[in-house]
């Protein structure tokens, strides 16, 4: 068997926080092309039932959109449970739900500030604790956290301090993990992206200037694709990987480099 076909993902099952849009509707578009089915999970369940029907039809994979709100324990529980009941099991999952929120630090309001850490931060935590428990009971399986350059460096122009800190959490987090699960069966990496050109991102007028100096300040000069985390994560997802845990991997075009 070749590479191409050893990093396939037939008969697995997983699922993407925040799978409605952006990078994780791209990354559960991936899972599906290479083989597995998925759960778009998202808050916006009309946009995640557009996105689990769009990629249904063209991979021809079982995908379904299950509404959840990954601050809640609850709602997280029954998500996974929803997962495994309706796909038929849990191999992986990408926890990739998250905002930001762009306030001066000494303007920034409590409410801002916890609201950041509940879905950036405590939200990874229940996600990959909850979707752990099931998988270290039944074979293993790997989660895939989204972090972000901003873990690594302090962005400029734009004031976000709340942002880096739980983005930083998250790497520590998935260090964490994949330590106290080393020898049971459960991966668990980070993908770091830079600047990444999703439709939301290109789509705000507000942000054309941020877009701009952020060009001019990186060294390949562009924004990064979604489309351009695809890879790393079904590598992340299959069993190409089972040597990699508790890696955190940049996907910035050199950004972080200088």
């Amino acid at each position: 068997m070749g590479i191409v076909e050893r990093m396939r993902l037939d008969g697995k099952k997983g699922f993407v926080t925040g799978g409605a849009r952006g990078i994780g509707k791209c990354t559960a578009t991936a899972f599906a092309e290479a083989g597995a089915d998925v759960a778009i999970v998202d808050m916006d369940i009309e946009e995640a039932k557009k996105t689990a029907a769009e990629i249904a039809a063209a991979t021809g994979r079982k995908v379904i959109a299950i509404q959840a709100d990954v601050t809640k324990e609850a709602e997280v529980q029954a998500m996974v449970d929803q997962v495994v009941a309706e796909l038929g099991g849990l191999d992986f999952c990408h926890a990739n739900a998250g905002i930001a929120i762009n306030a001066p630090a000494e303007e920034m309001t409590l409410a801002q500030w916890q609201k950041i850490i509940d879905i950036n931060l405590t939200g990874v935590f229940l996600t990959d604790t909850i979707a752990g428990r099931y998988m270290l009971k039944n074979g293993g399986g790997s989660i895939i956290n989204t972090a972000s350059m901003s873990a690594h460096i302090v962005n400029v122009p734009q004031p976000q301090c709340g942002y880096n800190a739980s983005k930083a959490g998250v790497i520590q987090l998935t260090k964490s993990l994949a330590v106290e699960w080393a020898q049971k069966g459960v991966r668990v990496n980070s993908i770091s992206p830079g600047y990444i050109g999703t439709e939301l991102i290109l789509s705000a007028p507000q942000l054309k200037p941020l877009i701009s100096k952020w060009n001019e300040l990186s060294p390949i000069g562009r924004l990064g694709k979604p489309e351009e985390l695809m890879s790393i994560c079904v590598y992340l997802a299959g069993d190409t990987s089972t040597f990699t845990s508790g890696s955190d991997f940049i996907v910035d075009g050199t950004f972080t480099c200088f």
